[in-house]
Protein backbone atom coordinates (compact mmCIF):
# COMPACT_ATOMS: atom_id res chain seq x y z
CA UNK A 1 0.00 0.00 0.00
CA UNK A 2 1.36 3.41 -0.90
CA UNK A 3 2.13 5.56 1.90
CA UNK A 4 0.48 8.87 2.63
CA UNK A 5 3.34 11.37 1.80
CA UNK A 6 3.81 9.10 -1.44
CA UNK A 7 0.35 10.31 -2.31
CA UNK A 8 1.11 13.66 -1.26
CA UNK A 9 3.72 14.06 -3.66
CA UNK A 10 2.37 12.35 -6.17
CA UNK A 11 -0.83 14.71 -6.48
CA UNK A 12 1.35 17.48 -6.03
CA UNK A 13 3.53 16.23 -9.44
CA UNK A 14 0.11 15.82 -11.12
CA UNK A 15 -1.45 18.57 -10.73
CA UNK A 16 -4.43 17.73 -8.46
CA UNK A 17 -5.62 21.00 -7.41
CA UNK A 18 -6.93 19.87 -4.08
CA UNK A 19 -3.51 18.21 -3.73
CA UNK A 20 -1.98 21.08 -4.63
CA UNK A 21 -4.33 23.19 -2.40
CA UNK A 22 -3.62 20.62 0.84
CA UNK A 23 0.24 21.03 0.51
CA UNK A 24 -0.32 24.62 0.56
CA UNK A 25 -2.28 25.26 3.15
CA UNK A 26 0.28 26.79 5.32
CA UNK A 27 2.78 28.38 2.75
CA UNK A 28 3.66 31.57 2.41
CA UNK A 29 1.86 33.48 -0.74
CA UNK A 30 4.90 33.31 -2.90
CA UNK A 31 5.13 29.66 -1.98
CA UNK A 32 1.87 28.96 -3.21
CA UNK A 33 1.79 31.24 -6.12
CA UNK A 34 5.23 28.63 -7.76
CA UNK A 35 3.40 25.31 -6.12
CA UNK A 36 0.75 26.03 -8.39
CA UNK A 37 2.28 26.44 -11.57
CA UNK A 38 2.18 22.72 -11.21
CA UNK A 39 -1.27 22.58 -12.37
CA UNK A 40 -0.16 24.42 -16.26
CA UNK A 41 2.49 21.92 -16.52
CA UNK A 42 1.85 18.65 -14.77
CA UNK A 43 3.39 15.45 -14.72
CA UNK A 44 2.24 11.72 -15.83
CA UNK A 45 3.35 10.39 -12.18
CA UNK A 46 2.59 6.18 -11.69
CA UNK A 47 3.85 4.59 -8.78
CA UNK A 48 7.03 2.32 -9.94
CA UNK A 49 6.04 -1.04 -10.63
CA UNK A 50 7.56 -3.38 -7.73
CA UNK A 51 7.92 -0.14 -5.57
CA UNK A 52 10.80 -0.75 -3.24
CA UNK A 53 12.35 -2.84 -6.04
CA UNK A 54 16.99 -1.89 -6.57
CA UNK A 55 16.93 1.31 -8.72
CA UNK A 56 13.26 1.96 -9.61
CA UNK A 57 12.66 4.87 -6.85
CA UNK A 58 8.99 5.40 -5.05
CA UNK A 59 7.47 7.52 -8.30
CA UNK A 60 7.81 8.31 -11.55
CA UNK A 61 7.32 11.52 -12.83
CA UNK A 62 6.73 11.89 -16.33
CA UNK A 63 6.46 14.90 -18.91
CA UNK A 64 6.96 15.39 -22.47
CA UNK A 65 10.54 17.22 -21.74
CA UNK A 66 11.43 15.40 -18.90
CA UNK A 67 11.40 12.29 -17.08
CA UNK A 68 12.25 11.53 -12.86
CA UNK A 69 12.75 8.18 -10.98
CA UNK A 70 11.78 9.39 -7.22
CA UNK A 71 12.58 7.79 -3.91
CA UNK A 72 10.56 8.96 -1.30
CA UNK A 73 11.58 9.55 2.68
CA UNK A 74 10.08 10.99 5.34
CA UNK A 75 11.18 11.54 8.84
CA UNK A 76 10.56 13.96 12.21
CA UNK A 77 14.54 14.33 12.48
CA UNK A 78 15.89 16.75 10.01
CA UNK A 79 18.74 13.94 9.11
CA UNK A 80 18.82 10.36 7.81
CA UNK A 81 21.86 8.61 7.61
CA UNK A 82 22.05 5.64 4.46
CA UNK A 83 22.83 2.44 5.98
CA UNK A 84 21.72 -1.38 4.44
CA UNK A 85 18.65 -1.12 3.39
CA UNK A 86 18.58 2.92 2.49
CA UNK A 87 22.26 2.58 1.08
CA UNK A 88 21.78 -0.08 -1.18
CA UNK A 89 18.66 1.70 -2.45
CA UNK A 90 20.76 4.81 -3.10
CA UNK A 91 23.57 2.72 -5.25
CA UNK A 92 21.02 1.49 -6.89
CA UNK A 93 19.37 4.60 -7.83
CA UNK A 94 22.96 5.79 -9.12
CA UNK A 95 23.32 2.48 -11.13
CA UNK A 96 20.45 3.20 -13.21
CA UNK A 97 20.57 6.45 -13.69
CA UNK A 98 24.30 6.05 -15.08
CA UNK A 99 22.64 2.99 -17.39
CA UNK A 100 19.70 5.25 -18.56
CA UNK A 101 20.91 8.70 -18.66
CA UNK A 102 18.26 10.20 -16.08
CA UNK A 103 18.22 12.26 -12.88
CA UNK A 104 16.82 10.25 -9.89
CA UNK A 105 15.54 12.40 -7.37
CA UNK A 106 14.96 12.05 -3.62
CA UNK A 107 12.00 13.82 -1.91
CA UNK A 108 12.45 14.17 1.91
CA UNK A 109 9.67 15.08 3.46
CA UNK A 110 9.81 16.79 7.26
CA UNK A 111 7.10 15.28 9.52
CA UNK A 112 5.58 18.41 12.21
CA UNK A 113 6.74 21.18 9.84
CA UNK A 114 4.70 23.73 8.62
CA UNK A 115 5.16 25.40 5.31
CA UNK A 116 6.76 23.80 2.49
CA UNK A 117 7.78 20.54 4.28
CA UNK A 118 9.05 18.75 1.10
CA UNK A 119 13.12 18.86 0.05
CA UNK A 120 14.21 17.63 -2.77
CA UNK A 121 17.61 16.32 -3.95
CA UNK A 122 19.43 14.46 -6.74
CA UNK A 123 21.28 11.45 -6.98
CA UNK A 124 24.60 12.29 -8.74
CA UNK A 125 25.43 11.13 -12.12
CA UNK A 126 28.10 12.34 -14.85
CA UNK A 127 26.14 11.58 -18.44
CA UNK A 128 23.37 14.18 -18.11
CA UNK A 129 22.46 16.02 -21.63
CA UNK A 130 20.34 18.45 -22.57
CA UNK A 131 17.96 19.98 -20.33
CA UNK A 132 18.47 17.46 -17.56
CA UNK A 133 22.28 18.89 -17.41
CA UNK A 134 20.95 22.28 -17.04
CA UNK A 135 18.69 21.45 -14.60
CA UNK A 136 21.18 19.42 -12.13
CA UNK A 137 22.81 22.95 -11.62
CA UNK A 138 19.84 23.66 -9.74
CA UNK A 139 19.07 20.80 -7.80
CA UNK A 140 21.81 20.00 -4.75
CA UNK A 141 23.17 16.75 -4.62
CA UNK A 142 23.30 14.93 -1.38
CA UNK A 143 25.40 15.96 1.60
CA UNK A 144 28.42 13.71 2.87
CA UNK A 145 30.04 13.19 5.91
CA UNK A 146 33.64 13.82 7.00
CA UNK A 147 33.99 10.20 5.55
CA UNK A 148 32.38 10.85 1.69
CA UNK A 149 29.60 8.57 2.63
CA UNK A 150 26.33 10.06 1.33
CA UNK A 151 22.86 11.20 3.18
CA UNK A 152 20.25 13.52 3.84
CA UNK A 153 19.70 16.82 5.16
CA UNK A 154 16.42 18.39 4.92
CA UNK A 155 18.19 21.23 5.65
CA UNK A 156 20.11 21.67 2.74
CA UNK A 157 17.49 20.51 0.02
CA UNK A 158 15.61 22.25 -2.37
CA UNK A 159 12.38 23.20 -1.32
CA UNK A 160 9.57 21.63 -3.56
CA UNK A 161 7.79 24.93 -4.00
CA UNK A 162 11.32 26.24 -5.65
CA UNK A 163 11.68 22.74 -7.64
CA UNK A 164 7.95 23.31 -9.63
CA UNK A 165 9.30 26.75 -10.34
CA UNK A 166 12.23 25.64 -11.92
CA UNK A 167 10.47 22.70 -13.72
CA UNK A 168 6.94 23.68 -14.49
CA UNK A 169 7.72 28.15 -14.55
CA UNK A 170 7.62 29.56 -18.57
CA UNK A 171 10.38 31.75 -17.35
CA UNK A 172 12.48 29.01 -16.74
CA UNK A 173 11.60 27.59 -20.01
CA UNK A 174 12.73 30.82 -21.62
CA UNK A 175 15.49 31.32 -19.82
CA UNK A 176 17.02 28.33 -21.13
CA UNK A 177 15.76 28.71 -24.54
CA UNK A 178 17.62 32.44 -24.24
CA UNK A 179 20.77 30.77 -23.04
CA UNK A 180 20.90 27.98 -25.87
CA UNK A 181 20.23 31.02 -28.57
CA UNK A 182 23.26 32.91 -26.72
CA UNK A 183 25.09 30.61 -26.85
CA UNK A 184 24.87 29.53 -30.75
CA UNK A 185 25.18 32.81 -31.81
CA UNK A 186 28.77 33.55 -29.99
CA UNK A 187 29.42 30.58 -31.51
CA UNK A 188 28.29 32.21 -34.67
CA UNK A 189 29.89 35.05 -34.46
CA UNK A 190 33.54 33.39 -33.67
CA UNK A 191 32.93 31.71 -36.24
CA UNK A 192 32.49 34.50 -38.39
CA UNK A 193 35.39 36.29 -36.76
CA UNK A 194 37.99 33.53 -37.62
CA UNK A 195 36.78 33.52 -41.02
CA UNK A 196 37.43 37.17 -41.65
CA UNK A 197 40.46 36.69 -40.41
CA UNK A 198 41.64 34.69 -42.83
CA UNK A 199 40.50 36.66 -45.69
CA UNK A 200 42.24 40.06 -44.30
CA UNK A 201 45.57 37.51 -43.90
CA UNK A 202 44.80 36.56 -47.30
CA UNK A 203 44.68 39.99 -48.54
CA UNK A 204 47.36 41.72 -47.05
CA UNK A 205 49.64 38.91 -48.06
CA UNK A 206 51.13 40.38 -51.66
CA UNK A 207 50.49 38.32 -54.27
CA UNK A 208 52.98 36.57 -56.49
CA UNK A 209 52.55 39.11 -59.32
CA UNK A 210 53.42 41.84 -56.75
CA UNK A 211 56.17 40.53 -55.80
CA UNK A 212 57.52 39.95 -59.23
CA UNK A 213 56.68 43.32 -60.28
CA UNK A 214 58.29 44.96 -56.99
CA UNK A 215 61.33 42.53 -57.99
CA UNK A 216 61.74 43.82 -61.19
CA UNK A 217 61.85 47.43 -60.40
CA UNK A 218 63.88 47.04 -57.53
CA UNK A 219 66.59 45.17 -60.34
CA UNK A 220 65.88 48.55 -62.78
CA UNK A 221 66.51 51.02 -59.93
CA UNK A 222 70.00 48.90 -58.48
CA UNK A 223 71.07 49.26 -62.31
CA UNK A 224 70.70 53.01 -62.78
CA UNK A 225 72.57 53.74 -60.15
CA UNK A 226 76.11 52.35 -61.22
Amino acid sequence: MASQYERELRQVLAGVDKGVEAVIRSCTEEEKEKMRLVSSRPFLVVRAAGSGMEGTGDLLALRGDICFPIEVKSTKASKLYLSGRTMDQYLAMVNEGQRCNLMPLYAHRRKGIRGDSWMIFRVETDNLKGRLRQLAKSIPPFPRNRNGTPYLNWEEGLPLHKFISLVCSNAAEQSQTLHRLEVRAIRKNTMKELDFSTILEEQLEPSNDIKNQTDILSELARRRSR
